[in-house]
């Protein structure tokens, strides 16, 4: 600190001595000096952290997904499932909601250019005008609006276990009133998949190790068109369209040794094959007024998705007495079991969705609006014993119906005091049913969701932020779904009806310093939960099996966080630095005692971090060096990770300005491989696992552009802008 103040009082002195000499300064001693202003590569707000990538060397190779990895605050778990400090998260892709979770999202990310980025936004305090869930990640993309067609061509060919290639076309063509983008790229990717098993009961003490491997084939072409006409300066219409194809297949072997009381029993082995074609349609048609003068916004947006799933699961499951048998040996002996499984799967969305932004008072901005949105889900299932040939038909029917209301009212007081209340309701009325077993569920329910922000500037180098929200996490439709499925590790998924939504409390403090240092502080608390339960089950033939099921969870579970965080640009400009660093505290002490748990990780604490380093222009040649690194540790309600995460990227780009051309050379994860590993802790035993992923290796791109890439600010209000306001 000494050293910060001392060097401040030797620049203060320096300004005065260079204003007092003013008149002497000659033309080419001003021009020397120059002021380069660049954004800063992460933005600490109130209520989210903005990644800004636009330009960066970061983008060069990667696709949206890859970025969304690198994102401050934000971790990938085992399962693909998108974290933003530990905590589930609802994406929204340019404000607008997505319609993909989990290993679909995933899918549709990497197949958006990352050159398309803007920027990513991870809304940890969002407002009222979200729908009810935790945090939010919005990715806000380029909007070009210069006269002309312009775009760009991207080719990367990606080498880790296997060859991955991936290309990608950009056209945006803006004439007048009128602005029209089309995105479109292809897939072809080969990823291997290892993973080790420890599951222990306690009561019978049976031990089931199982080790697997997984090779997914995914190609997967998609389009996006963006239409928008300005009908005057201030009214605007458009539509978006979405189209993606994922033509998925999987190859998997796993080999099970069964013990009990650690006496070896028998071994299985079991192959799955998996196919799916899988077709998702996005439509948004939307209108927009904004008055920029009076700062009024109206913005009505209609939309409906559709998406269907078409696929077969083939698994063919071998026993033996021995303790070990050799892969090839497997051949020769005779199916105990083989079945088949069809599904074809058909989700539709409605919706529409109506927002108003009012200046209300002095200093005021008043948020109101609405949203009614329906949703029919159908998954059929046919399941076939071919040892028995007998056949079972499931027919899944999933619908809801959520109307939701809110308002958001932001002042700032005397210039330094930024204030947001806001509170939204929702009403969910939704139906099941199942036709095995004849199951079926009807409920319906209505949920205030208030939330606060305040902010203080105590000076413009110091501000102190506060911001809670009361949040409620839906379980998704098809966690319902009780027809019981293989997984590849030879044990089975199955949904449950019973689930109960998840409502959670958050208040988060933050001390900003100077603009580049941030302090911030998180309290979480829930005490309903849902998570991963296993059970074991007798079938048919005596043998028992593993079941894994997301289950109720009732205890208090509370959560605290403190975070660090600075962004630094450094020689000129060039190189910039963004560093963070978390603590986290769990305390599942009463959700342990209330569900019979081992009691051994009652509280958890763990460090995590991330940087990110990119430096521009290197030796003035038009080189762009980039770097990411991350240390995290991944716990999740009842299952503890056992080891950090550590992982790493660096990319160097080359840019030819008179050609419009750059190449890029990245390297992901070479000095170690990711993997995870977690236990579980269940009611009936522990459940070790360990999983090796195949983000690694080294790729490389290369990009064509032409026309002007000049990129246009996506507009937003006052509120937006300095509070978060977001839609």
């Amino acid at each position: 600190m000494k050293l910060l103040l001392s060097s401040l009082g030797l620049l203060s002195t320096t300004l005065l001595l260079a204003q007092s000499t003013q008149d002497t300064i000659k033309s080419k001693e001003i021009e020397a000096v120059t002021v380069i202003a660049k954004k800063p590569t992460v933005q600490s707000k109130a209520d989210r952290t903005v990644f800004n990538v636009e330009n960066s060397s970061i983008l060069a190779g990667n696709t949206t997904w890859d970025i969304v990895r690198m994102t401050p605050l934000v971790s990938i778990d085992n399962n693909d499932n998108v974290r933003a400090e530990g905590e589930s998260v609802t994406v929204y892709i340019n404000d607008r909601k997505s319609v993909f979770t989990g290993k679909e999202l995933k899918e549709y990310l990497k197949t958006i250019p990352a050159d398309n980025l803007m920027k990513i936004e991870v809304i940890t305090s969002p407002s009222s005008r979200y729908e009810a869930t935790g945090a939010v990640i919005n990715i806000v993309l380029k909007k070009r609006d210069d006269e002309g067609l312009k775009g760009s061509i991207s080719l990367t060919n990606t080498q880790n276990t296997k060859n991955n290639q991936y290309g990608s076309l950009n056209l945006n063509y803006h004439k007048k009133n009128f602005t029209q983008t089309f995105t479109g790229s292809y897939n072809d990717n080969v990823f291997i998949s290892k993973s080790s098993n420890d599951y222990s009961y306690y009561a019978n003490k049976n031990r089931q190790l199982i080790d697997s491997e997984t090779a997914y084939k995914n190609k997967n072409p998609s389009f996006s068109s963006t239409s928008e006409f300005e009908l005057n300066e201030k009214n605007n219409i458009g539509l978006v369209l979405e189209y993606f194809r994922g033509d998925n297949s999987s190859d998997s072997d796993s080999y099970t040794r069964f013990y009990d009381d650690n006496t070896f029993k028998y071994f299985n082995y079991q192959n799955t094959l998996g196919k799916n074609l899988n077709n998702t349609l996005g439509t948004n048609l939307f209108y927009k007024y904004y008055d920029k003068e009076k700062n009024k916004i109206l913005d009505i947006n209609f939309g409906l998705n559709y998406d269907s799933s078409e696929g077969s699961t083939d698994r063919i499951l071998k026993t033996a007495n021995s303790s070990y048998v050799k892969p090839e040996d497997w051949e020769n002996k005779p199916a105990i079991e083989r079945t088949l499984i069809d599904n074809n799967t058909q989700n539709r969305n409605y919706y529409i969705k109506v927002d108003y932004t009012t200046p209300l008072g002095k200093g005021g901005t008043l948020e109101v609006g609405g949203k009614a949105n329906f949703n029919n889900n159908v998954i059929p299932n046919t399941y076939q014993d071919l040892t028995k040939n007998t056949r079972l038909n499931s027919d899944f029917h999933y619908s809801d119906n959520i109307n939701s209301l809110y308002f958001t009212y932001s002042k700032t007081f005397f210039e330094k005091l930024e204030t947001r209340v806001g509170l939204r309701y929702e009403h969910i009325n939704y139906k099941i049913r199942e036709n095995v077993g004849n199951q079926g569920r009807k409920d319906s329910y209505g949920t205030f969701l208030p939330n606060l922000l305040v902010k203080y500037a105590f000076s413009p180098n110091y501000d102190l932020s506060l911001t809670y929200n009361h949040n409620l996490w839906r379980p998704w439709y098809s966690e319902f779904n009780p027809f019981e499925v293989p997984n590849n590790n030879g044990i089975f998924y199955r949904g449950n009806m019973e689930l109960l939504p998840n409502p959670s409390d958050r208040v988060v403090l933050k001390f900003g310093l100077f603009k580049k240092y941030f302090i911030s502080a998180r309290y979480m608390f829930t005490d309903q939960d849902y998570w991963e339960n296993y059970r074991q089950e007798t079938d048919a033939e005596g043998n028992l099996k593993t079941i894994v099921f997301p289950d109720n969870f009732k205890g208090k579970v509370e959560k605290f966080y403190l975070f660090a965080n600075t962004n630094q640009n450094l020689f000129k400009n060039k190189l910039n630095v963004n560093f963070g660093i978390g603590w986290y505290y769990i305390d599942n002490s009463d959700f342990n005692t209330r569900n019979g748990l081992s009691t051994e990780n009652n509280y958890i604490s763990y460090i995590g971090g991330s940087t990110n380093l990119s430096y521009t222009n290197l030796f003035n040649k038009n080189i762009n060096l980039s770097a990411w690194m991350s240390v995290d540790n991944q716990n999740n309600g009842n299952s503890v990770a056992n080891k950090y995460n550590y992982f790493h990227n660096f990319s160097v780009t080359k840019i030819f300005p008179g050609a419009q051309i750059e190449t890029s050379l990245q390297f992901m994860n070479i000095f170690k491989r990711p993997s995870m590993t977690t236990t579980t802790y269940s009611q009936i035993g522990t459940f070790k696992n360990f999983n090796r992923w195949d983000w690694y290796g080294v790729s490389l791109t290369f990009v064509k552009r032409f026309g002007n890439q000049k990129v246009k600010e996506n507009t937003k209000t006052d509120v937006e802008k300095n509070s978060g306001g977001g839609k």
